[in-house]
């Protein structure tokens, strides 16, 4: 099992479950979409500004790792140019790593020319919903030192949420990443370098995400750590029938199940209370 993530020039310790704070520099992302970006703001300072004084507020309450991103991946969001996301995360990932050197740095895309000039930027960490599928981003990953996250997806994620079929979710999740694991691998990314994420609600109806969550401990036979990232997402709103800013005490819930079950990092929005939760967690599993 990992014990520790190589990210860059810094190592993880993953002895207990680590808090990813979400940071959606987007108009349009599900939850956050446009609360430190705006599309009527003459100057990208302004966004920039709001940007890291959340990101400030997200170390203080304790994330280990803030999660940069510039295009939604939710369900019909509109595709980004490459300049539109490179001008909303770039002057952010610098930002983040001169004002709040202790925290990692992790970039949340699927372009590759993203991937090359966050790694010029100092991201610790390419989380990629799609896997470094995209042609050359595997080889951007392995001629650096960042660590990567490999997510599962099943198609794509404007139409992921069409009617998605598995004839058996976990077994196919697990041949998936192990496949990508196997690819990274090849092209010289070591175990201690790669994290994988489940995908929970990429591709993927109420009952395949509950079957997933249950088998955490078989993706965690993959040998590499564990990113869930639940915060928030339809499949809470659907067991509670709440809408998206009431779904803190599921999400909430959904972590603590995630870390006794042996996540190593949550991707979550509500940093502070997750902190809580996993402390609180920890202190019994580890006891």
């Amino acid at each position: 099992m990992a014990t520790t993530l190589k990210c860059g020039d810094k190592v993880l310790d993953l002895s207990s479950p680590l808090v990813m704070g979400i940071l959606n520099i987007t108009p349009d992302s599900f939850s956050d979409g446009g609360l430190f970006v705006s599309a009527v703001e003459k100057s990208n300072d302004v966004a920039v500004d709001k940007a890291l004084a959340h990101a400030a507020q997200l170390a203080k309450e304790g994330a280990a790792i803030i999660d940069v991103g510039g295009e939604s991946t939710r369900p019909g969001a509109k595709a980004v140019s490459v300049e539109e996301e490179r001008d909303r995360v770039l002057p952010v990932i610098s930002g983040i790593k001169t004002t709040i050197p202790q925290c990692l740095v992790s970039v949340d895309t699927s372009k590759t020319v993203i991937m090359k000039e966050a790694i010029k930027a100092g991201v610790h960490i390419i989380n990629d919903v799609n896997a470094l599928r995209e042609p050359g981003a595997v080889e951007a990953v392995a001629n650096s030192d960042v660590a990567v996250c490999l997510m599962h997806m099943q198609g794509q994620p404007r139409t992921m949420q069409n009617d998605p079929h598995y004839d058996n979710v976990v077994d196919e999740v697990l041949d998936f990443l192990q496949e990508r694991i196997d690819v990274c691998q090849q092209a010289g990314i070591g175990l201690d370098r790669i994290i994988i994420d489940p995908g929970f609600g990429f591709g993927k109806t109420l009952q395949h995400n509950l079957q997933l969550l249950k088998s955490l401990p078989k993706l965690k036979t993959l040998g590499v750590a564990l990113l869930v990232g639940m915060s928030r997402k339809s499949m809470i709103g659907a067991i509670l029938n709440k809408e998206v800013n009431d779904r803190l005490a599921g999400s909430l819930g959904l972590a603590a199940l995630s870390a006794w079950l042996g996540a190593d990092i949550v991707r979550v929005h509500d940093v502070s209370e997750s902190v809580d939760v996993i402390k609180a967690v920890d202190a019994v599993h580890s006891n």
